[in-house]
């Protein structure tokens, strides 16, 4: 039975065939983990001495991630004895997760392709979350599909949701044509590691793409509920999409101090904001990258090439956060 070892000094033992992630999990620790099929890099680690192998590939890491021995603990087993360097979530105790029956409240429609949904649970429901984190909502046919959380708290017992149609998808047939206030349908989370850490002092900056601003938007208000002396030196908030229908809602009614730039790819004619993509355009503003901390989500490739351009321009890279959506039972 292999022993994990942590370069935090925690350690918990393994068996063959288990993940090292569900086996931490088993072991009551918190790893970083997102999508769980090994196609983000949200649990990305290092392994600094044992071997490992995979039990399903490793699509999240570059050539360059596994030559430097990185791996994915979501979908990498132990052989050996491992010692891994990882993110430390500290003391950090992560809310319950829970299956809980919710009704929908509300369907909106916020772009020719996006809906927003509210969530009604159970007046006796105990259930809480961090903002940035996800659900994952199991549908008509027991189909499960993963949404992150745009609000930030769970005062009202509700859950706001982004959706964005996929054509010929499942889940999509019922959001998109199906779907009716008062469906029953059921929830399991929250999810996720996708969180804000330590910020105070520092520059933080959001990407996002499409409904990868949902999560974002959660975080956002969730800062104005932090103390002073927890709060960021300053914020930037960078939404990008094609057209200005991908942007489906006013960032800048969401409650706070930061700034927001919107960004399209393709533009029509009379756009006079910025063009481009989100991270390279925030290299346009010369910012100091030093102190500062990102958090990014979105699409796949957004997430990697923000990465490679951010670090190679003087972010480290464990400062770099990212929450990728990716299709087929992932957000």
């Amino acid at each position: 039975m292999p022993i994990i070892n942590l370069n935090s000094g925690k350690y918990f033992n393994s068996t063959s065939g288990l993940s090292i992630l569900h086996a931490a999990e088993l072991a009551n620790l918190n790893m970083p983990y997102s999508c769980k099929t090994g196609r983000c890099s949200a649990c990305k680690c290092r392994v600094l001495s044992g071997s490992t192998y995979a039990m399903h590939p490793e699509t999240g890491l570059s050539q360059t991630d596994k030559a430097e021995g990185w791996i994915l603990s979501c979908v990498r087993a132990a052989e050996t004895d491992l010692f891994l360097e990882v993110e430390d979530l500290g003391g950090l105790e992560l809310p319950a997760i829970k299956t809980l029956p919710c009704r929908i409240s509300q369907i909106e429609r916020l772009a020719q392709d996006v809906i927003g949904v509210s969530l009604r649970l159970p007046p006796t429901a105990d259930f809480s979350f961090i903002p940035g984190q996800y659900i994952d909502i199991i549908g008509p046919n027991s189909i499960r599909r993963s949404y992150s959380l745009a609000n930030a708290d769970f005062i009202s017992k509700t859950l706001e949701l982004h959706i964005r149609e996929l054509p010929g998808g499942q889940m999509s047939e019922y959001w998109f044509n199906q779907a009716k206030i008062n469906d029953l349908l059921r929830l399991n989370g929250p999810l996720g590691t996708f969180f804000l850490r330590e910020i105070a002092d520092r520059d933080l900056i959001f990407l996002a793409t499409g409904t990868g601003i949902a999560p974002v938007k959660s975080m956002l208000e969730s800062l104005s509920l932090r103390k002073d002396n927890r709060r960021p030196r300053s914020t930037k908030v960078l939404w990008g999409g094609r057209s200005i229908e991908d942007l489906y809602f006013n960032v800048n009614e969401v409650p706070g101090d930061f700034t927001f730039t919107p960004v399209l790819s393709r533009p029509s004619g009379n756009w006079s904001g910025a063009k481009g993509y989100v991270q390279e355009i925030l290299l346009n503003y010369k910012q100091d990258l030093k102190n500062a901390v990102v958090y990014a989500c979105g699409s796949n490739n957004m997430i990697q090439s923000a990465k490679s351009l951010l670090i190679a321009s003087g972010l480290s890279s464990r400062n770099f956060y990212a929450d990728a959506f990716v299709s087929s039972g992932t957000h």
